[in-house]
């Protein structure tokens, strides 16, 4: 119930935070839950008691071949499927027999009416059975896994919370299997998060072969009915019982939210990555963070793995919070990739640039190409251009939702904001002075895969981003197309960086590093350093050193240089250093207090009130209010107001001074309809 929830946090203000969730439907209560599970219904057909005899069978068979060849073609496809086949029920699914029989709907119905077979409808689970049990030996790991396997086993032994710190390519999912298979040999249940629904599918494939149906898989492509029959199995519900309970979990962070009551293990793959966090709508939290909490509530343990991992679980592991276990060498033997820096000024200066192609990279494209390898280009840019501006006057389409320029999409020939969903028509002149010269600015992963099949018309392109894989099996087509090598070169934003393991992929280009850097973010540098690092190493696999080709035009910057030593402690050391120095996490806990309204003026009044009372109690710690880079989302304008807060001191005490604060100003009539929103260690 929702009291004995708010009892085991502690505190009663949990009350109206759960029952938003349950209005957004991001928690489902009992009754709302026996409303959403339809059961699948589906007709099953068996053999009449009648004909179980073999003279019978007989008889029937030789009549049937007299005059009616489909019906004793339906007949047999039944026995095939029932006797010899392997299957555990005499039931056979009518879609099955028919498809295996080539026979129509016509054929089975003259025989239901002659009694030879009867039809039953039952419900049937929405997630087909690819096995039907583990079919897979015995994985064998080398001697680096093994050492760090029993290293993660030790490190349990004293911490409820072990960093797996390994480069990729690593071998990291093969000892995730070694230790899903103890802990389900306790008889408990794993909990396997992701960053991205995209990695399911390929995810899923590599663990079924191990674990067959006993892994069910959640996430927000599934719709109503197919997420609440993952939710009634793990719920255990007898009376739902429709596929054997699944052991294994698979999903993004909406995963943390299943009613589990016998957790062992949570694993949360590419730690680091910053989908975990949950920004927009409530709740705002860090799986990572709520699924450590989830753990302590069932006694289980957590391994957080990544070959770049956050500074803050660095951090807690370096300092002995965590356990830390260091896996040094990709498995095989496989050598770390070739990086190579392209400096673009230089390309430029000598006119070797084809579009945003650097000779460099379009020569190792190339040769990889003739060799029938694959290639990966990182964009961190979605869309054609980023923006259209007028060449007279520097007039630039902006949102009429939002204080942002709009991006121009070719393959639906609209400019759309990437914040509220507006579209509008490319102008055809300027709506500030007429002209009609409008140029195209920067480059998006649309127009990396156009400009490329200009460059390359027999290469096999496809795109990889939020605009390409909207539908419900977009994700699993451009995996598999790749995985088959259908596609010679994929291009795509940070999907493309994120843990996936093909084979073939020889070359890696990351079109433009510096973008990355210069984002006005106290985290841009650390997470530069991790896209780079990750996108990198999909480069090489199976003993062939791949290649990794980063065009910039900054190419001494030092995060670049530690990418290309693959120096993460460097890294790690110089950005908490400076972290340290200017406060921020993991030394101090940050809050931003969000301040929302539609006239601007009141806005801002009403934020300067709210921060002269919190600079009242935190001084310096309090930095605001100002207007964010986005400063208008939605026709609401905005303010907000960072709160710096020790680590090392009282959250709760901070809570309850920050709350004071807010209920002296909302004392305030003309303050009321300001809509305030916390964001607790935002990302």
């Amino acid at each position: 119930s929702i009291d004995e929830i708010a009892k085991q946090v502690g505190f009663q203000k949990v009350l109206p935070l759960l029952k938003n969730m349950i209005d957004k439907k991001l928690l489902l209560m009992e009754e709302e839950l026996e409303d959403n599970l339809k059961p699948k219904m589906e007709k099953f057909i068996s053999l009449n008691t009648a004909f179980e005899d073999e003279e019978n069978i007989s008889l029937l068979m030789d009549e049937l071949g007299k005059r009616a060849h489909k019906q004793l073609q339906l007949l047999v496809a039944y026995l095939q499927l029932a006797r010899f086949s392997g299957l555990e029920s005499d039931e056979i699914s009518k879609t099955l027999l028919l498809k295996k029989a080539e026979c129509s709907d016509s054929q089975l119905k003259a025989l239901i009416e002659k009694g030879v077979f009867e039809v039953k409808e039952r419900p049937v689970s929405r997630f087909d059975s690819k096995m039907n049990s583990a079919v897979s030996g015995d994985i064998v790991l080398s001697d680096h896994q093994e050492e760090a396997l029993q290293q993660i086993q030790q490190q349990f032994e004293k911490h409820n919370v072990v960093l797996l710190h390994g480069v990729t390519s690593g071998g990291k999912t093969e000892m995730y299997i070694k230790l899903i298979e103890e802990t389900l040999q306790k008889g408990k249940r794993v909990l396997y998060l992701l960053p991205e629904i995209a990695l399911t599918t390929h995810i899923i494939n590599r663990l079924r072969k191990y674990f067959g149906d006993d892994i069910g898989v959640y996430h927000s492509k599934y719709n109503s009915n197919e997420r609440a029959e993952v939710w009634d199995n793990i719920a255990n519900r007898e009376e739902h019982k429709i596929h054997a309970p699944f052991k294994i979990i698979l999903g993004p962070r909406s995963a943390i939210f299943l009613p589990f009551d016998d957790l062992g293990l949570i694993i949360i793959d590419e730690e680091h990555d910053q989908s975990y966090k949950q920004f927009d709508p409530s709740p705002r939290y860090n799986a990572r963070d709520a699924a450590i909490y989830l753990a302590t509530l069932h006694s289980a343990r957590v391994l957080i793995g990544s070959a770049t991992p956050s500074l803050e679980s660095y951090f807690n592991a370096r300092r002995g919070k965590y356990g830390l276990v260091r896996l040094t060498e990709r498995y095989g033997g496989v050598e770390m990739p070739k990086i190579d820096v392209v400096d673009m000024r230089d390309e430029m200066r000598r006119r070797l640039l084809q579009s945003h192609f650097s000779s460099v990279l379009m020569n190792g494209i190339k040769e990889a190409l003739e060799k029938k390898q694959q290639v990966i280009l990182f964009q961190n840019r979605r869309g054609f251009s980023l923006r259209i501006e007028c060449e007279q006057c520097n007039w630039v389409p902006q949102c009429r939702n939002c204080d942002v320029t709009l991006t121009y999409h070719k393959n639906s020939d609209l400019l759309k904001c990437h914040y509220c969903g507006y579209s509008t028509t490319v102008p055809p002149s300027c709506s500030v002075c007429g002209s009609t010269n409008l140029k195209m600015i920067g480059f998006g992963t649309e127009k990396v895969a156009e400009e490329l099949g200009i460059l390359l018309p027999e290469a096999k392109i496809d795109r990889m981003d939020l605009d390409s894989t909207r539908s419900k099996n977009a994700f699993q087509r451009i995996f598999s197309d790749f995985e088959n090598q259908k596609t010679d070169i994929l291009t795509g934003t940070q999907m493309v960086t994120k843990g996936l393991d093909f084979d073939n992929v020889q070359v890696v280009g990351i079109l433009n590093a510096d973008n990355m850097l210069s984002f006005p973010d106290f985290r841009a540098h650390e997470r530069s350093y991790q896209l780079m690092s990750q996108v990198s190493g999909r480069a090489g696999r199976k003993e062939k050193q791949g290649n990794v080709i980063i065009q910039a035009w900054q190419p001494n910057h030092p995060i670049i240089q530690q990418v290309v030593e693959t120096d993460f402690e460097n890294m790690a050391e110089t950005q908490l250093a400076e972290r340290e120095k200017f406060h921020y996490p993991p030394f101090y806990r940050l809050i931003i207090i969000r301040m929302k309204h539609k006239k601007a003026e009141l806005l801002f009044e009403a934020s300067v009130f709210l921060g002269k009372e919190l600079r009242s109690k935190f001084g310096k710690r309090i930095l605001g209010p100002e207007y964010p880079l986005v400063s208008r989302i939605r026709n609401l304008y905005i303010r907000q107001i960072m709160v710096k807060n020790p680590a090392s001191s009282s959250q709760s005490e901070l809570k309850e001074q920050i709350f004071e604060a807010i209920n002296k100003f909302k004392k305030i009539a003309r303050y009321k309809s300001i809509l305030i929103q916390f964001d607790v260690d935002p990302q």
